[in-house]
């Protein structure tokens, strides 16, 4: 059904993409490629959007989730039209035509799925659309997934209650669901109550009876989820990966390690880096000429920075400090620090010093978002004392990021930075870097911790 209203949505899209180019004179000159067109191009996208799983089921992915999921499939499906394009040899096809049936198509498919959730929350907050769900388990694991159900009604999920073997659970009652029984009397509630879903959260001790849950739930042709007794060590989103025919759960997949999320943010951090190097040229080369005419030597300082997978690159800023003998690469810049060229300070607290790092984001080094990076010596002593800190490693580091505009920036806790640079890393996608972009414009630039 919704495949169907897609098709429908692009072929308006396509119509009105002949329209912004003059319909009349475009079937005059070329009636059959225009007329034809949509018979391979609209079944070429719905069987991408169906290969890239936009088809499959949303209930319980929030509505960013699912846009993404759409942008990327439809990004997908205009390279594949492209494509064929250009194989077939098809010159006389308009861009504009094309250009325009991308981004109204786009446009149409979002606003389509925006109204078909909100009609859903709509049919669901009046008892339509609901399932019912059981939950094996009335642990921690288990209180927390009932929570999350909780407070995502919109979902269309209601929660029966619960099943526990713990004597001290009985006849008790977690966020007004009662716990019904024990394990064992899964086969007559089942049979008792209407059940969409079961979904089992017990202890790594409990691991013998989870195949009575699976024989049972199938008796009665009822789903099964699990929740795994190590769920507490997952990060970002787990992902069932195959090893000839064997399956292997990846508990760090992240969305950067997609090449299609990666081809979007680099193509976000050229168009970003190009049109920042463009406005602040001027500005620029007013820093340029201050340094050059109040301190002798270079205008750029090159440093060693670790970055993507822990490798070292030059990272590029303009000099703050006088050019020393013998630099540091271990020391910290201090309050009041004597080395400072005449306006190097206000460089480091308006982090104008930063703006040559567009360079590196071009070529390929740095991102415009992600972790900032560290040198060497502090990384292997960070690494020594502060956990999981080599994650932030994983993905190119950046000139802004989500520590750094929520204050965790110059000299504060390294741990908390830390914090923050996971939390991105597991979270990304690129609605999160534009966010981060529009807070770095609003509240990110001064740094009262830059000395």
């Amino acid at each position: 059904m919704i495949a169907l209203s897609d098709a429908l949505i692009l072929l308006l899209a396509y119509a009105g993409a002949l329209f912004s180019k003059q319909v009349d004179a475009l079937f005059t000159q070329n009636y059959d490629l225009y007329a034809t067109t949509p018979l391979w191009l609209i079944p070429l996208c719905l069987l991408v959007y169906y290969l890239s799983e936009v088809y499959m089921p949303m209930r319980g992915i929030t509505f960013r989730k699912e846009a993404l999921l759409i942008i990327r499939a439809h990004l997908l499906a205009l390279g594949s039209a492209f494509a064929v394009l250009y194989l077939f040899k098809i010159t006389d096809f308009s861009r504009q035509v094309f250009i325009v049936f991308g981004l109204l198509g786009l446009f149409l498919l979002l606003v389509e799925r925006a109204l078909l959730r909100r009609t859903l929350k709509r049919m669901r907050s009046i008892g339509y659309n609901k399932k019912y769900v059981l939950i094996v388990g009335a642990g921690r694991r288990g209180r927390s997934f009932a929570q999350r159900m909780m407070k995502n009604r919109h979902f269309g999920y209601s929660l029966l209650g619960f099943l526990d073997d713990n004597p001290q659970k009985e006849d008790k009652r977690f966020f007004s669901r009662p716990v019904m029984g024990k394990v064992s009397d899964l086969p007559s509630i089942l049979e008792a109550n209407t059940v969409d879903m079961v979904v089992a959260a017990l202890p790594s001790a409990s691991y013998n009876k989870y195949s009575e849950l699976v024989r049972w739930c199938d008796d009665e042709g009822v789903r099964l989820r699990v929740i795994p007794d190590y769920y507490d060590i997952f990060v970002g989103q787990p992902r069932i990966e195959e090893f000839d025919g064997m399956p292997l759960l990846n508990i760090r997949y992240v969305s950067l390690d997609e090449p299609l999320n990666r081809a979007l943010k680099r193509a976000l951090d050229v168009v970003v880096s190009l049109t920042a190097i463009m406005v602040v040229a001027p500005l620029m080369l007013l820093i340029a000429a201050g340094i050059k005419l109040t301190s002798p030597g270079p205008v750029f300082f090159r440093q060693t920075r670790v970055g993507f997978n822990g490798r070292e690159f030059s990272i590029l800023k303009f000099r703050t400090m006088r050019v020393a003998n013998n630099p540091s690469d271990s020391t910290w810049t201090t309050p009041g620090d004597p080395r400072k060229v005449p306006f190097g300070g206000f460089l480091r607290k308006t982090s104008l010093d930063e703006l040559p790092q567009f360079f590196n984001v071009l070529r390929g080094d740095m991102s415009v978002v992600g972790p900032r990076p560290e040198r060497p010596h502090f990384v292997q002593q960070f690494k020594r004392n502060i956990p999981k800190y080599m994650i932030k490693h994983q993905v190119k580091p950046g000139i802004t990021g989500w520590a750094q505009i929520n204050g965790w920036r110059g000299d504060t806790s390294i741990a908390k930075r830390i914090e923050f640079d996971i939390y991105y890393i597991e979270n990304w996608d690129i609605f999160f870097d534009i966010k981060i972009l529009f807070l770095t414009f609003f509240k990110g630039f001064i740094n009262k911790n830059a000395y």
